[in-house]
């Protein structure tokens, strides 16, 4: 009897050291990114938790992911995005694999986020709307954003026609509230917001 209880304290404590190891595993990555999102946060006047929320969102915080329609990087930048950045910014010879880098990829991510931010300013909370077009394309904001829903981001969410930019909208946002407790906007503390993990 003894010798079950052992083996299976010793499975617990085991079990529990595992689950722990990839808890702190998955925190370390989480914060990887901190640092160039804080930058090109910083550059383009958006909240670095919005940023990390997307990055989050689309990647996982892995600067090498690559999606089925020539997304690459962190934010999951498609080519002509990349190419519009580049030229706003005055970047001669770029190259689309550059967005493999974290820092040119949150720095080009941003510089979107803010770009389609300022579309919605009109609404009472331009968030859903800045996301549903990140996800979804203006084309698809548009259409669903009829009626109250032009204006309402609570009526805009429920008339998203698609239900994974739906899902995509919810749970960016969930993030963005959680990431805001790490890096507080500036205007409620008047010093450098700077994130425990960094």
């Amino acid at each position: 009897m003894k010798t079950i209880w052992r083996w299976a304290l010793w499975t617990a404590v085991i079990a529990g050291a595992i689950a722990l190891l990839e808890w702190w595993r998955w925190v370390r990555r989480e914060c990887s990114q901190d640092r160039p999102i804080l930058a090109a946060s910083e550059r383009y006047g958006v909240e670095p938790a919005l940023v990390k929320a997307v990055v989050w969102r689309e990647s996982r915080f892995d600067p090498l992911a690559k999606g089925r329609r020539g997304e690459v990087g962190l934010m999951q930048i498609m080519e002509g995005t990349a190419h519009e950045w580049a030229a706003a910014e005055g970047l001669k010879l770029f190259y689309h694999r550059q967005l493999f880098d974290p820092w040119r990829n949150t720095q080009a991510g941003a510089w979107y986020l803010a770009k389609l931010r300022r579309r919605y300013q009109h609404t009472d909370n331009p968030l859903p709307y800045t996301l549903a077009d990140y996800n979804a394309g203006r084309g698809n904001v548009l259409r669903w954003a009829k009626g109250a829903a032009a204006t309402n981001s609570v009526a805009f969410i429920e008339a998203i026609g698609f239900p994974g930019t739906k899902q995509y909208v919810r749970t960016a946002l969930a993030r963005f509230e959680r990431y805001r407790k790490t890096f507080p906007p500036k205007s409620r503390s008047r010093r450098k917001s700077r994130p425990p993990c960094i």
